[in-house]
């Protein structure tokens, strides 16, 4: 699974797909709809919620919202909850704890993959956020609006 941490404004065209693919079955897996990926690690943060899925839900109306402002078509229709569920739905965690070393990580990984695969979306994207040097505590975490959030 390719479930990323980082805001999907950080992914590429081909990683916000895939995020968007892989979280769909993550979804299909918590709402017991298949035999396998059960026990799977980047399941784990969405189990511990009291809702797990709705805040698969959430997270999926998050990457079809960058979606949206790229001008791709994410099928809303395949998400369990609505938008209009999700904002009435009384649910307190909103937001999924991560470490921020679990965020450079994933920054560094994604810098990684994206170099090979889109050089572009590299320096006009991503290159703000990596610094050249081998030392994880030069990356600079995107700034979100609120805590950290795992996306």
């Amino acid at each position: 699974m390719r479930i990323w941490s980082l805001h999907p404004r950080l992914l590429d065209r081909r990683g916000l797909v895939a995020c968007w693919r892989e979280t769909l079955l993550a979804q299909k897996v918590l709402r017991g709809l298949t035999k396998g990926y059960t026990n799977h690690p980047q399941l784990e943060r969405f189990k511990a919620t009291d809702n797990p899925v709705l805040s698969v839900a959430t997270y999926l109306h998050a990457l079809a919202d960058e979606a949206d402002s790229r001008g791709y078509n994410f099928n809303r229709d395949r998400i369990a909850y609505s938008s209009d569920d999700i904002a009435q739905t009384a649910q307190t965690q909103n937001s999924i704890p991560v470490t921020t070393g679990q965020l450079r990580y994933e920054l560094r990984f994604l810098g990684t993959k994206v170099a090979n695969r889109d050089p572009e979306w590299l320096s006009s994207t991503l290159n703000s956020y990596l610094q050249p040097t081998d030392s994880d505590e030069n990356l600079t975490i995107p700034p979100s609006s609120s805590a950290i959030r795992c996306y």
